[in-house]
């Protein structure tokens, strides 16, 4: 079997290059070159290499590393609705908002944050139906209030049950959901800044605060070129400041345009990317950093199962392709292998008389 060649680019390359040299320079000092195509290598005796390593099966990974950065991920603005007046009261930036309580309040009676991701477009009363019913009504259930049946129907005893919530938080108990009085977020806010003061007026569409998740992500800006390797819900590996590496997942991408920077007499070129957010499987792991530059491994490709030995164990052949020096005891001899994935020192590898455990000599 002739042996193939595999075209290496980035960093792979420069370890074959290496190894090229070194294998090179190994095989004319020692005289060792292939036999005939249908020769049955025989062993020779004479000196060891100076290191030996080991064939292995395992899984290969190659990765790209990206840098991120840590922080709480994306801001959004949470404008003035329906509910309109002067503004009493404002959650404070670094703050943490939950379920049930309020954001901010109007003529001091409260918008109240609860939890969804279809956003509120119209009043809620008796004889509405759709998602957005169920979406409340599921938020009042899990405040506590009950007497209802949570489904699509805003019914008589869904407006009693709001009765009760409008009361408990000082609002007129109506039985009525007015457009503006509730907010809904995927979960729980962290506060980032205030946008209005107390005893501004606030009208519709004004902004009053910014807010984001509670939890820290890593967001990374990709090449379009590396857009495969960036799908919702795949596995990274992260690299802490401290040198720790934790797991983490790809939890939202987007494509966004950079608009590129103008260098005077060159006009700044737009450039389309994917923003991927990472986040990490163990909260806790980021506990303490604020703003850190993160470098993210993504998953190039993956061989499992796979015979392995050392990058430093390759040799050049003069005929082309590769070989690795096998040794049995006192004795070695040069079998011409297949590469494969180059991955963390180590290479795909397979042969005649290749296999897990066997010995191979490291010429450098």
């Amino acid at each position: 079997m002739t042996p193939r060649r595999k075209r290496r680019t980035g960093r792979i390359a420069v370890a074959v290059t290496a190894v090229l040299a070194a294998g090179a320079a190994a095989a004319a000092g020692t005289g060792i070159g292939l036999p005939a195509k249908n020769d049955d290598p025989k062993p020779s005796r004479g000196s060891l290499p100076p290191a030996t390593g080991t064939v292995t099966r395992q899984t290969l990974v190659d990765t790209t590393t990206k840098s991120g950065k840590l922080d709480y991920g994306d801001t959004a603005t949470l404008n003035g609705g329906k509910v309109t007046g002067t503004l009493t009261s404002v959650s404070a930036p670094g703050s943490t908002v939950v379920r049930g309580k309020p954001l901010y309040k109007v003529d001091n009676t409260p918008v109240v944050l609860l939890y969804g991701t279809l956003p509120a477009y119209r009043d809620l009363a008796v004889g509405i139906e759709g998602p957005d019913v169920q979406q409340f009504e599921e938020n009042l259930a899990a405040l506590g209030y009950g007497g209802f049946t949570v489904d699509k129907k805003y019914t008589e005893t869904t407006a009693a049950a709001v009765r009760k919530w409008q009361k408990a938080n000082g609002m007129t108990q109506t039985g009525t959901v007015e457009l503006g009085r509730v907010h809904f977020a995927p979960g729980e806010l962290r506060v980032e800044t205030d946008k209005a003061a107390l005893g501004d007026a606030v009208q519709p569409g004004q902004a009053l605060l910014t807010y984001t998740g509670t939890r820290r992500v890593v967001g990374v800006d990709l090449e379009m070129a590396y857009a495969s390797l960036a799908k919702t819900g795949t596995a990274v590996t992260l690299k802490l400041p401290d040198g720790r590496t934790v797991p983490g997942r790809i939890t939202a991408t987007a494509t966004v345009v950079d608009p590129g920077k103008d260098s005077g007499a060159t006009p700044a070129t737009p450039t389309t990317k994917l923003k991927a957010t990472v986040t990490p499987d163990d909260a806790t792991a980021v506990a303490g950093l604020d703003q850190a530059s993160i470098d993210v491994g993504f998953t190039a490709s993956r061989h499992e199962n796979v015979l392995t030995v050392p990058v430093a164990a390759l040799l050049a052949l003069a005929e082309g392709g590769y070989g690795v020096q096998v040794v049995d005891g006192t004795a070695t001899r040069l079998v011409p292998v297949e590469t494969g994935m180059f991955a963390g020192g180590r290479v795909e590898v397979s042969g005649q008389g290749i296999a897990e455990g066997t010995v191979v000599g490291m010429p450098s």
